[in-house]
Formats: structure tokens, sequence, C-alpha cells
């Protein structure tokens, strides 16, 4: 063990590590809201999630849906129809369960998600210029780790 690395350092750390997380997730709320209004004026940042999920899954179910972003059928029913209204997602008969439907971003949503990504993407890019590759892959597995409550 470090002679560093006592309880009450450890903790501190924690801390710390914790009000970063809190100013990153303030950060992010308002990067969602500002993406989801440059897909379409007066999204709501949920509808927006969810697009970003149907769109990264490619196809998926509305339960499949509902269990990833771990919210209520009927939420995230609105909200695909919300979606389908905007043209950015489609419904497809499920070949493998007849009364079940695939959703799939369209075309279009594909194309309205890189536009509202492209200002935070061009930041993150500059943000992270001087960063080694090395260390930026090591940041995004160190934060899944943490995500899925594994040990890097």
């Amino acid at each position: 063990m470090d002679t560093f690395d006592t309880p009450e350092a450890r903790t501190a750390a924690v801390r710390a590590l914790e009000t970063e997380f809190s100013e990153l997730i303030s950060g992010f709320r308002r990067v969602l809201s500002e993406n989801a209004n440059r897909v379409s004026p007066g999204m709501l940042p949920g509808a927006y999630k969810v697009l970003t999920t149907i769109a990264r899954k490619e196809q998926v179910t509305l339960s499949a849906l509902a269990d990833c972003l771990m919210a209520d059928k009927g939420q995230i029913s609105r909200a695909v129809r919300e979606l389908e209204s905007l043209q950015l997602v489609t419904r497809t008969p499920d070949p493998d369960d007849g009364r079940s439907s695939l959703i799939s971003a369209t075309e279009f949503g594909v194309e309205r998600l890189a536009f509202a990504r492209a200002p935070q993407e061009d930041m993150l890019l500059r943000a992270l210029e001087a960063w080694s590759l090395a260390d930026i892959q090591n940041l995004s597995r160190m934060l899944h780790a943490l995500s899925a409550g594994e040990t890097p």
C-alpha cells in the first residue's frame, strides 16, 4: 500500500472526483439541451437521448429501448412518436416477433444528429488536442470500468 494511500486520502480523492463529476454532469446536461434544440427547435433532452440511443443501436424494440434507458415504456413510446412525427425515426415490423416493431433512425435523423453533435465534437477534439491517443483511450477505458462497476 502506498504510504499516501490512507483511508482519509482516499475519501478526499473520491470527494474531489465527485465534485468533478458534478461539474461534468452539469455541462453535459447543457450540451444535451443544446443538441436537442439543434436537432429540432423545442425538442426536450429526453427525446434527444432516445434518438441518440436508437441511432447507436441501429435497430431496437420499444421494450429494449425502455430497458436500456431505464425508463417507463409509456414515456419512451411518447418520445418515439414525437421522433416519428419529426421523421427522425421509423418503425418496421420485427421479423422475429410480429407483435413488435423495430425502431431505427432515418437518414434524416442521422444527419440531424451529426449536425447537432458537431459543435461539441469539435470542442472536445480541441480540448484533447494535446493529449496523447493512449491517454484518451485510457480515460475512456477507466470511465467504462467505473460505470460498469469493474476494476480497470
